[in-house]
C-alpha cells in the first residue's frame, strides 16, 4: 500500500525501496520502521529543513548529534566522517547565476536502511539522480552505497557546466586582451573569475580525499562491488581540478601578455615622441637664436639669409627624420 507523499515543503521526497525498486512514498515519521524491514532502505531528500524536521530524522535513524548539528548550520568544508556503522558526508555544489559562481551544500547521511540528503543554498534538485537510479534497478538493488555514489557523481558532474561557461568568458577575455589593454571593467572581471575559480577549487579538491577513503578503506555501507564507482568520481574531480588550473593559467598569461603589450606600445609611443621632439628642437633653437635682437647679425642684411636658414632647418630635420626612421623610432 502506498502512503501519500509528505506535506512538509522541506521534504522533497521520502521513498522506500526494496531490491532496487520503488515500494512506497513514506512519511518521515514512519521512515525508521520501513528502513528496519528486511531488504528495504529509505531515501529521503530534504531542502533547507528546520531543526524540528532534522530532529525527527535523527530519531528515525539514530543519526549522530554532531553530524545533525553540521547539517543544520551548514557552512562546512567537503569531508566524510564515520559514526559507528554510518557515515556523514559534506559536498559543495556549484552553479553560475548571472556569470557569478554560487556555492551551496549537500549533506549526506548513509547507514543501514537509510540515505538522507540535506540541501542548502544553490543546489539543483536531485530528482534526476533519483530518476536515474530508479531506471537502473540492477544497480539500485545494491542499496545505500550506490545512492551515495550517484549523489556524489551528480554533484561533481554539475561542476562541468559552470566550468564550461567560465571557459567561454575566459576565451573572450583572452581574445580582447591580445588586441588592446584591458579596461577597468575587464580587470575587475578577471579578478572575479580568478576568485570564482579558486572558490570552486576549494569546493572540489577535498573530494579527492573523500573518494579515496570511500574507495580504499573498509567503511560501513560501502560494498566492494561499489568501490570502483568512487574511483570514477575521483577521476572526474581530477579533471575538474585540472580544468580549473588551466583556466587560471590562461587568465594569468593573457593578463600578463596584455600588460607586456601595453608596455611595449607605451615604449613605442615614447620613442616616437622623443624623435619628433629632437626634430622640432632644431627649428626651435634656430628661431630662438634669431629672436635675441642683437644689433650686429650679418645674416639680417644678407639677401639670401632667410632662404638659407630655412634650407639648413630642412636639411637637418630631414637628416634626423631619416636616421630615426632607420632605427625604428618613427
Amino acid at each position: 500500500m502506498t502512503t501519500p507523499a509528505p506535506s512538509n515543503p522541506a521534504v522533497v521526497a521520502s521513498v522506500a525501496y526494496c531490491n532496487g525498486r520503488r515500494v512506497a512514498d513514506v512519511p518521515v515519521a514512519e521512515a525508521g520502521a520501513w528502513a528496519a524491514r528486511e531488504g528495504h532502505f529509505v531515501w529521503i531528500g530534504l531542502h533547507e529543513p528546520d531543526e524540528a524536521l532534522l530532529m525527527e530524522v535523527k530519531r528515525q535513524f539514530g543519526l549522530h548529534e554532531l553530524a545533525v548539528e553540521d547539517a543544520l548550520h551548514a557552512h562546512q568544508r567537503p569531508k566524510v566522517e564515520i559514526y559507528g556503522n554510518s557515515l556523514f558526508m559534506v559536498l559543495r555544489t556549484a552553479r553560475l547565476e548571472k556569470e557569478a559562481l554560487v556555492l551551496g551544500e549537500t549533506h549526506v547521511f548513509a547507514g543501514q536502511g537509510h540515505v538522507v540528503t540535506v540541501r542548502h543554498g544553490a543546489s539543483s534538485s536531485y530528482s534526476p539522480v533519483r530518476a536515474r537510479c530508479e531506471s537502473s534497478p540492477h544497480l539500485l538493488k545494491h542499496g545505500e552505497d550506490f545512492v551515495v555514489y550517484a549523489v556524489m557523481d551528480y554533484v561533481v558532474d554539475c561542476y562541468f557546466p559552470a566550468l564550461d561557461q567560465m571557459a567561454g568568458v575566459v576565451d573572450e577575455l583572452e581574445a580582447l586582451l591580445m588586441t588592446r589593454p584591458p579596461s577597468v571593467a575587464e580587470i575587475e572581471r578577471i579578478h572575479q573569475l580568478r576568485h570564482d575559480l579558486e572558490r570552486l577549487r576549494r569546493a572540489a579538491s577535498p573530494l579527492l580525499e573523500v573518494c579515496s577513503r570511500l574507495e580504499r578503506f573498509d567503511l560501513p555501507m560501502i560494498d566492494a562491488d561499489i568501490r570502483p564507482y568512487y574511483r570514477d568520481v575521483q577521476d572526474h574531480v581530477i579533471r575538474v581540478n585540472e580544468q580549473i588550473g588551466s583556466l587560471r593559467e590562461v587568465l594569468s598569461f593573457a593578463f600578463e601578455t596584455s600588460m607586456i603589450l601595453a608596455a611595449a606600445r607605451q615604449n613605442d609611443v615614447t620613442r616616437k615622441l622623443a624623435a619628433w621632439a629632437a626634430i622640432l628642437a632644431v627649428p626651435t633653437a634656430i628661431a630662438g637664436l634669431y629672436g635675441m635682437n642683437f644689433e650686429h647679425m650679418p645674416e639680417l642684411h644678407w639677401r639670401y639669409g632667410y632662404p638659407a636658414v630655412l634650407a639648413v632647418i630642412a636639411v637637418v630635420c630631414g637628416a634626423l627624420f631619416v636616421r630615426f626612421r632607420r632605427t625604428g623610432w618613427l
